[in-house]
């Protein structure tokens, strides 16, 4: 398991951008498949962006694809979430979540269920 810490939330004009940072430490020596998800109020929680394990492919909401963008340092152990062009309805708490490496090769997890670990969230807040 690793624990997962977010920064970078915030409160931003519509139109504006933030860069949200998920830190990883404990058992980091393998590859986790990552994702950002995102829970409004009163709404069940959504995935926004994954990426595989080992080449980096990625996996985007349509709501959130041209916008946001998901990346990672294997040498910092840190996955970022660029979101540009934010709205109002991207407000949410922002989490951060790995699945630890079960199968060998590249995997990509685009649902919420397969992630075992998770940071403790980022508040996200666009105002009109």
């Amino acid at each position: 398991q690793v624990q997962l810490v977010e920064s970078g939330g915030g409160l931003v004009q519509a139109g504006g951008s933030l860069r949200l940072s998920c830190a990883a430490s404990g058992r980091t020596d393998s590859n986790y498949a990552m994702g950002w998800f995102r829970q409004a109020p009163g709404k069940e929680r959504e995935t926004a962006a994954t990426i595989s394990s080992v080449v980096g492919r990625t996996y985007y909401i349509d709501s959130v694809k041209g916008r946001f963008t998901i990346s990672r340092d294997n040498a910092k152990n840190t996955v970022y979430l660029e979101m540009n062009s934010l709205k109002p309805d991207d407000t949410a708490v922002y989490y951060c979540a790995a699945r630890s490496p079960t199968a060998s090769g590249d995997n990509l997890y685009t649902r919420a269920e397969f992630y075992n670990s998770w940071g403790q969230g980022t508040q996200v807040t666009v105002s009109s």
